[in-house]
């Protein structure tokens, strides 16, 4: 396992240093609303959703039902079902690994287990365990740091939310540039804008989530079939 660690580390250092930074950012943004690392860390660990963690800084504000919560979170996560499905087979393999690896399959995570392989002498499936990890460790140390730092050094937080837009925006491009098929991009793409022209910047966000979902899942066997087909490559 040792070995498996020394392997996957390099290839973590850049989730590393999008996590730290993230990390940071929501920590700040939780310490505003009045919650400190032990929040930080608890938050991390049983949701570990970064995208979602930021929408539940506006969830912790109230005025919202548990529906909305609900189909929010729902709408936002909905892409881990593709996620999954394209790594079944080699999850199984992996024994009870595998409900920690399905537990952890974030963005980052995923766009390294596609595109990275175990060097020799390292088993691959503790290679990947090993990424999957580091990833989480990454972000629980950054999402702790943030309310740290923003407890003894306050700061105008205006802005800082972006953090995770500029995360995704960096492995929209990498997956963009990793897979030849461009549908679920495009697709995405078509829903928001769409959306955002006839609904409003205030009310487009469920209603384009909602319309990509229904078209990956129209189309999910094909993209799934061309995903686990690009990444065993």
């Amino acid at each position: 396992m040792k070995k498996a660690f020394r392997a996957a580390f390099p290839v973590t250092v850049p989730v590393l240093l999008g996590y730290l930074f993230v990390g940071l950012a929501f920590g700040v943004l939780l310490r505003q609303e009045g919650y400190g690392p032990l929040w930080a860390a608890g938050m991390s660990v049983a949701v570990y959703a970064g995208s979602m963690q930021f929408v539940m800084l506006n969830f912790l504000g109230g005025g919202f039902s548990l529906v909305q919560v609900a189909l929010m979170t729902l709408a936002v996560n909905f892409r881990h079902l593709f996620y999954g499905l394209s790594f079944t087979e080699r999850f199984r393999k992996m024994g009870k690994k595998r409900w920690y690896m399905i537990y952890s399959l974030t963005d980052e995570t995923y766009s390294l287990l596609c595109s990275q392989r175990a060097p020799e002498g390292v088993e691959q499936g503790q290679f990947f365990f090993a990424i999957a990890l580091l990833d989480e460790l990454y972000w629980i140390a950054g999402a702790v740091l943030g309310t740290v730092v923003g407890g003894l050094l306050p700061f105008d937080t205006t802005g800082i939310d972006f953090a995770m837009t500029a995360l995704f925006i960096v492995i929209a491009v990498e997956q963009w540039q990793a897979y030849k098929s461009r549908f679920p991009a495009l697709w995405g793409a078509g829903c928001a804008l769409a959306c955002l022209l006839l609904l409003g910047p205030d009310r487009f966000l469920i209603p384009a989530l909602l319309l990509a979902v229904l078209g990956l899942l129209a189309f999910a066997r094909p993209i799934v079939k061309k995903l686990g087909e690009e990444g065993e490559q």
